[in-house]
């Protein structure tokens, strides 16, 4: 039976390019975020289900999602961001299951930026990873990579669960605080002991270099 272990973080965390580097040694992954892309391309179910949800103001002119106006839309209202979740998030799951249902590995990763958060994978996911960097970090990764303002990005990150307590959440760690050459022996050392029938869930103490950082309550 395959292990499920899901990926998670803060944005601007790391999740992608920790996830990229499993990939690289073979490990089936799923990310959420790409499934809820395709789902949202014109002629797919998630383009129909969020055009019902919110009217035309969402869409372009080409008839493609304006994303950034859907983004501010919903991370300016609750209830928006909730009927977003309400008409995308049950086809990300569903997908995202039949993906799962496929593997043959003795491993596989579903990333889920709001694993903790929504909790929709639970009774899928077995174990937890979680990627971990200082907040001001975080933001100075986003702000680089999008060009939004600060603010966009800290009304991004308070809609996600506190450092602290995803950190106390998660089964294993990987610490993205330094440059990314540190990764790849932390994904190494989780990959290896991951294949081992049984010995991810065996309540093995955590491996010294992924404990929680020392500054995790900040």
């Amino acid at each position: 039976m395959t292990l499920v272990v899901g990926l998670t973080g803060g944005i601007g965390s790391g999740k992608s390019a920790v996830a990229d580097l499993f990939a690289a040694v073979g490990v089936p992954v799923v990310d959420t975020d790409a499934l809820a892309h395709a789902l949202t391309r014109p002629g797919q179910a998630g383009h129909a289900a969020v055009t019902a949800a919110f009217g035309p103001a969402v869409l372009a002119p080409d008839g493609t999602l304006d994303r950034a106006a859907l983004r501010r839309a919903v991370f300016a209202d609750p209830a928006a961001r909730a009927r977003l979740e309400a008409a995308l998030h049950p086809l990300i799951r569903g997908e995202a299951r039949q993906a799962i249902a496929a593997w043959t590995a003795p491993w596989g990763l579903v990333v889920v930026p709001l694993l903790f958060e929504r909790g929709g994978f639970d009774g899928v996911v077995d174990r937890t990873i979680v990627v971990d960097c200082p907040e001001d970090e975080q933001l100075r990764r986003v702000v680089a990579r999008s060009g939004l303002t600060v603010a966009e990005v800290r009304a991004i990150m308070a809609t996600q669960l506190p450092r602290a307590e995803r950190l106390a959440r998660a089964d294993d760690v990987i610490d993205n605080a330094g440059p990314r050459s540190a990764l790849a022996p932390q994904v190494a050392a989780l990959d290896a002991r991951y294949r081992v029938p049984g010995a991810a869930t065996a309540g093995a103490e955590r491996p010294r270099s992924l404990r929680l950082p020392r500054d995790a309550a900040e």
